[in-house]
């Protein structure tokens, strides 16, 4: 088996000019690997390069798989995705996989951004303040979600209201409402974040649903979770499958 002329030149288009040493210690695998993920996935779906490298930072997040982020990130750069997109990515994935999760990316990303003599900090692109992030978030939340958001806030328990305006506040408040990227990159980078952490099927189907009701269709979800497949491995995919037929065979 050899690696295919396909596959090498979708390769070097992110890595141009690497030399693997895993191609030197484990051939065998590094062309299995490479055929599959680099030609057959990327020619299932023919997804803008950019934007697969986007939702494969996201789910890298998910899987902490730091060290894979950080050859990704690189790539990510060399096609276009730029420093702010970058990093509204991991600001993006912060309230879906926490700061524990977050952390280890934030200093792995600066130091990316460093190697490449990006200055830091990057500008910045909130657009909400401390008296407005609640109102603007509930209202991307009313956006993507329609009156679901006001029967979960009526159906809560009383004790339980302050993480319904968290929600809005601060998932939807202080990250959602920021510039840098669109909201419906942004809820596709949701998707992919939830799809990759695994276990989070009832969220996800939420947010199938938030998807397509910000012009993401079936056709966008099958294309994003093939692309994530060589990362986040089959049992995660067939989960996010199920859930998008659940969520798009009305």
């Amino acid at each position: 088996m050899a690696i295919t002329e396909v596959a090498q030149r979708n390769h070097d288009e992110l890595f141009p000019n690497h030399v693997s040493t895993l191609k030197v210690s484990d051939p065998e695998l590094i062309e299995i690997f490479d055929n599959w993920a680099f030609d057959e996935v990327i020619e299932a779906t023919g997804m803008d390069v950019r934007l697969r490298l986007m939702i494969q930072l996201a789910a890298l997040i998910a899987c902490q798989a730091v060290n894979e982020y950080r050859i990704m990130l690189g790539a990510a750069l060399n096609v276009g995705v730029t420093p702010v997109e970058a990093r509204e990515i991991l600001y993006q994935a912060l309230p879906y996989v926490g700061m524990a999760r977050a952390f280890d990316f934030l200093h792995a990303t600066n130091e990316v951004f460093r190697s490449r003599a990006i200055a830091l900090p990057l500008p910045e692109q909130s657009t909400t303040t401390a008296q407005t992030r609640f109102e603007k978030g509930l209202a991307v939340q009313k956006q993507i979600f329609g009156d679901r958001i006001d029967a979960m806030v009526a159906q809560s328990p009383k004790d339980q209201l302050h993480i319904q305006r968290f929600l809005s506040a601060n998932c939807f408040g202080d990250y959602y409402t920021r510039n840098g990227l669109d909201l419906q990159t942004r809820e596709l980078l949701t998707f992919a974040i939830l799809a990759s952490l695994g276990g989070c099927e009832p969220q996800l189907a939420g947010h199938v649903a938030g998807n397509l009701a910000v012009g993401n269709d079936r056709q966008v979800l099958i294309a994003a979770i093939t692309q994530l497949l060589p990362f986040i491995g089959y049992p995660r995919t067939l989960n996010a499958t199920r859930v998008i037929n659940e969520g798009t065979s009305a």
